[in-house]
């Protein structure tokens, strides 16, 4: 019997026709192929915190210079060529901004993902058996979560288109409205999010590192672990294969243990999750002191928070340098198509200062074998001459000499972002008291801007190098390594009593060290939540700030405090993409705890976050795009951050209405700029308030908001009236005062 096939039947009086059906089923085919949402189904949810907390501007300057028919002066609301005022320049800034930190960490997830398709493409991802929900990011905004490489690719794909659509509104001549330029840099956090996610499920399913292990290894941080009688391989950037080839090669050989790997940054982080006998030098702040000691034998740089003039600084001190990324080439030669023998005799000879190598199997053994031949030919010639290998020798001259052209003029002070007495030292130093540079010692940000500034080329890096003594060289410090995702067994656990606020809060610290006071600061603040029983987490350059300190009995918190997701523990994540995890823990919560469906399902996720979860990111030192992308891709989850005082260079802020026309200050800001380590610990209990906290919790919380502000501030806080809602919520043993101040400010229980 033949099928019968017709679009439309007719009978007499009645007609029946499947057009409409056949369009939405091939709608609904075309829309299944594209995973990632774009910004237009988020847009009401953007303009719903957009009109609670409104974007606040401080530009660094009232030009637009983006186009040939600029300069445009737009000072007292004027308007440029293209018709843009202030207001739009600033959040068109912000949309770029989010998305060059949000398109470095998808070029980033892009390169793990391509290696791991590579190497792997069916493999099953997954994490320990305590972790079910391995995607809540990636789930939640597509609806899919991603059972192998094939399909991160799927993923990574769309949110490369969308990210070109993002980049192409900050265009001339194209978005023209605040509230949209917001809402797609919201939109370009988002994704931010997604790519680390990505990224993360990517590299620890590649390389097998830790899947939310609380007991991760404690490794060895400090300039002072290296060991300078080994071959020193020092790899710098955020992508960690070149360095698991490097060490996959040094052990097929039997050398590993014969070899010092380290790492700066994050790559550092990741290297340490891939073997724990890597050893970590520090945050990128470390990252031209170590250079100018000149102690690598060989440098291999990925990408990412690379110096751009480390070609440069390399070639100063004869240490080769290599190249793994098509995004930081620097200049370097070609030579991915060479044999390793003929690569590593051009560096020995003399004919290249080093080699891009796009082959990352390749790249390590060059970077071993070459580290081994250099470090041999180095302790020949010391033998022979006795003498520094290096071509600088300005590190062998004392501080007195160094400092005799300097005239004191104080160009390097009105330069450093950490507002040092540089002149005031100096001229201590050229007497012979060395005694202020050595307490520079951790208030170095290692920026270099002081070098650029002085009119004289003094060396003012190696200075303050050797004013730090032995501080620095010989620093060793302890860190637990990067345990990744939070298990659901975990959630489970701190899910009530997050919501409910008998957990006060989760603390994230994230991004970089371009701290306004000192290192030390991370850990005082971290050391402080800690002890008031909230649930601390860290990750990239934060994470290794925090261990760069130790108490009395010379033990960092990393080893006094356990590393589980619960009340009073410190859990390091990892490197800066594992930020993933802090904000997938927060869609768990709501999924497990608060049975909301994660698939497609963005928004209620996000709300409740905002509405129930009392988690707030502390980016204190944060400079970087990404840093950026990362706190507003929070931002857009629901969770509020707070960043520091140089951080309000990147000119947006989100701060909350009046409180008195608010229905609840809670929280009172999503993006906020603290002027002070004081004024950051004392808004970060206040941020993790919530408008569904139970009387109990919100008690709990305003007890920790009180009790620092009388121990920083020595007053009882003049804001209660917005945050008590009843007599009951009142600590017990501030009930008093508190009572007498709200009857001031006209007070009554809230319904």
């Amino acid at each position: 019997m033949h099928k019968f096939k017709k679009d439309n039947i007719q009978l007499k009086g009645f007609e029946l026709s499947f057009k409409e059906i056949d369009e939405y089923l091939y709608t609904k085919k075309i829309r299944a192929r594209k995973l990632v949402p774009k910004t237009l189904e988020f847009r009401h949810w953007d303009f719903r915190l957009l009109s609670r907390f409104k974007p606040f501007y401080s530009p660094l300057c009232d030009r637009c210079c983006m186009c040939a028919y600029g300069t445009c002066e737009l000072s007292y609301n004027k308007k440029g060529a293209c018709g843009i005022n202030l207001e739009k320049q600033q959040s068109r800034f912000s949309l770029l901004t989010s998305t060059i930190g949000a398109a470095t960490h998808a070029s980033h997830a892009r390169e793990l993902v391509d290696e791991f398709l590579e190497k792997d493409p069916l493999k099953k991802l997954k994490y320990n058996s305590s972790i079910d929900i391995i995607s809540p990011i990636t789930t939640t905004i597509t609806g899919r979560t991603p059972e192998t490489p094939q399909d991160l690719d799927k993923v990574l794909n769309d949110l490369e288109r969308e990210l070109t659509t993002m980049m192409a509104s900050t265009h001339m001549g194209q978005e023209g409205s605040v509230t949209d330029f917001e809402s797609k840099a919201l939109h370009s956090g988002m994704l931010d999010t997604l790519a680390c996610e990505i990224a993360e499920l990517a590299q620890i399913n590649h390389y097998n590192y830790p899947a939310g292990d609380p007991e991760t290894p404690i490794v060895e941080i400090g300039l002072g672990v290296i060991d300078k009688e080994k071959p020193i391989i020092l790899c710098i950037g955020h992508n960690v294969a070149p360095g698991t080839e490097i060490i996959d090669y040094a052990e097929k050989i039997g050398v590993y243990e014969d070899i010092e790997v380290c790492g700066l940054c994050c790559t550092a982080l990741d290297l340490t999750r891939y073997s724990k006998h890597s050893k970590i030098v520090g945050p990128i702040s470390r990252q031209l002191m170590f250079l100018k000691l000149a102690e690598p034998d060989v440098v291999v740089i990925d990408a990412e928070c690379i110096r751009s003039d480390i070609y440069e600084l390399c070639s100063n001190k004869n240490i080769p340098l290599l190249s793994a990324s098509e995004k930081a080439i620097m200049g370097l030669s070609d030579m991915t198509n060479e044999k390793p023998t003929k690569i590593i005799n051009k560096i020995i000879l003399g004919k290249t200062s080093g080699a891009f190598i796009r082959d990352y199997k390749k790249l390590g053994k060059v970077a071993v074998d070459l580290a081994l031949k250099l470090k041999n030919l180095k302790r020949a010639k010391a033998l022979v001459s006795k003498n520094t290998t290096t071509k600088d020798d300005t590190p062998a001259k004392p501080i007195q000499k160094l400092l005799e052209e300097c005239n004191l003029c104080g160009e390097c002070e009105r330069s450093c972002p950490a507002m040092l007495p540089l002149t005031e030292a100096f001229s201590k130093a050229k007497k012979g008291d060395n005694s202020l540079l050595s307490e520079f010692y951790g208030k170095c940000k290692g920026c270099g801007k002081c070098l650029e500034k002085c009119r004289n080329n003094i060396p003012i890096m190696d200075i303050l190098i050797k004013g730090f003594g032995s501080h620095l060289k010989s620093e060793k410090f302890h860190i637990r390594s990067g345990r990744g995702p939070i298990q659901d067994v975990e959630i489970r656990k701190v899910g009530a009593p997050i919501v409910f606020g008998d957990i006060p809060g989760v603390i994230v610290f994230a991004g970089c060290p371009n701290y306004a006071n000192e290192e030390k600061d991370v850990q005082i603040m971290a050391e402080e939540f800690l002890k008031r029983g909230y649930i601390v987490a860290a990750s990239g350059c934060s994470a290794m700030n925090i261990a760069l300190h130790k108490d009395e009995e010379g033990k960092t918190l990393y080893e006094r405090y356990p590393g589980d997701f619960d009340r009073g523990c410190l859990v390091n994540l990892g490197p800066c993409v594992a930020n993933s995890h802090a904000i997938g823990s927060t869609i768990k919560i709501a999924n497990i705890f608060g049975k909301v469906p994660l698939e497609k399902n963005f928004i209620e996720i996000a709300d409740y976050i905002l509405t129930r979860i009392g988690a707030c990111i502390i980016a204190w030192g944060a400079f970087t795009q990404k840093a950026f992308a990362i706190v507003t891709g929070a931002n857009r989850w629901g969770i509020p951050a707070i960043i520091g005082p140089h951080s309000s260079k990147y000119r947006r802020l989100y701060l909350g209405n009046n409180p008195e026309e608010m229905t609840e200050a809670a929280p009172p800001h999503l993006t906020y700029a603290a002027e002070s380590l004081n004024e950051c610990i004392v808004m970060t209990p206040k941020m993790c308030i919530r408008p569904n906290d139970t009387p109990r919790g919100r008690m709990i919380k305003l007890n920790n908001y009180i009790d620092l502000h009388i121990k920083y501030y020595g007053t009882l806080p003049e804001d209660l009236h917005f945050y008590v809602r009843d007599e009951k919520e009142i600590p017990y043993r501030y009930k008093e005062s508190i009572m007498e101040k709200l009857k001031y400010k006209g007070w009554k229980p809230k319904e």
